[in-house]
């Protein structure tokens, strides 16, 4: 296990499942995008490489593979159900959980939430705005957040309440400027970042690139991550590290005698 602390963010290279459990009760939103295992309808649709499912063959730019995202249904709810479970724990009471899925592992992922302890709010779709024409189809144009909570939340109206969109539209950043596969728009993420209190804790299990910290960051929120693949830690500490610069560079400059100078 490698840790990076960047700024207010705690970032992991290991397996969630090796990490959850020792993180204690200080979470207060999971904000993720997990592997779907989907890109088919049959088992061997899922065990195709994730450059071949989610990538157009055109594309000349191969991002590398993220793993975990060759389960079977049962398999995936089983898993899901494990890493929610561990989630929940370390989140605290009323905390939210945001998770992306597609279509396909729609019901199975809600099962998961509610496999996992957690209570089912609903579904945000997210519009991507844009989509390649389907021939005697319906476009595929939403992927979609399942909302859950760790029990009870406050849904009272009041001077601190965030009212928050029943739709999420951004387009998808085009393939040529993406550095993972499914990479999410920062503007989404920053959205469903507000579901954490103010300076709270957004964790992100599966930390891809990093788009989830980066949101956070700018949200002023703190941030932990977790990603098992080596390329994508890399590249995800780099895009935080350039998040935490940037927001440094606008923090208000602090009263002159309370500054310390170092010598």
């Amino acid at each position: 296990m490698t840790v990076e602390r960047i700024g207010d963010a705690v970032l992991y290279l290991a397996d969630c499942l090796e990490v959850l459990p020792t993180i204690g009760q200080q979470i207060s939103a999971v904000i993720t995008d997990p592997p779907y295992s989907s890109g088919g309808m049959v088992r061997g649709d899922r065990m195709t490489s994730t450059r071949i499912k989610y990538q157009s063959s055109s594309v000349e730019v191969e991002h590398a593979e993220f793993t975990g995202d060759n389960r079977d249904q049962r398999g995936f709810v089983a898993w899901s159900s494990l890493w929610l479970m561990y989630a929940m724990a370390a989140t605290e009471p009323g905390g939210a959980c945001l998770l992306f899925s597609d279509w396909r592992q729609l019901p199975s992922m809600t099962d998961a939430v509610q496999a996992g302890g957690w209570v089912w709010r609903g579904i945000v779709p997210w519009n991507k705005l844009d989509a390649r024409p389907m021939p005697n189809r319906f476009r595929s144009q939403c992927e979609y957040v399942v909302f859950g909570t760790n029990g009870p939340r406050n849904f009272d109206t009041g001077p601190d309440a965030v009212y928050h969109p029943g739709v999420l539209e951004e387009r998808a950043p085009h393939v040529s400027q993406r550095v993972h596969t499914t990479q999410k728009p920062v503007g989404i993420m920053q959205t469903l970042c507000k579901a954490a209190k103010p300076a709270g804790v957004v964790l992100d299990p599966f930390m891809g690139s990093g788009t989830t910290g980066v949101a956070a960051i700018v949200e002023g929120r703190r941030f932990i991550g977790v990603e098992k693949s080596q390329d994508y830690f890399d590249i995800a500490c780099e895009r935080i590290s350039r998040a935490v610069a940037q927001g440094r560079l606008f923090e208000p400059e602090a009263p002159r005698d309370e500054q310390v100078i170092l010598l």
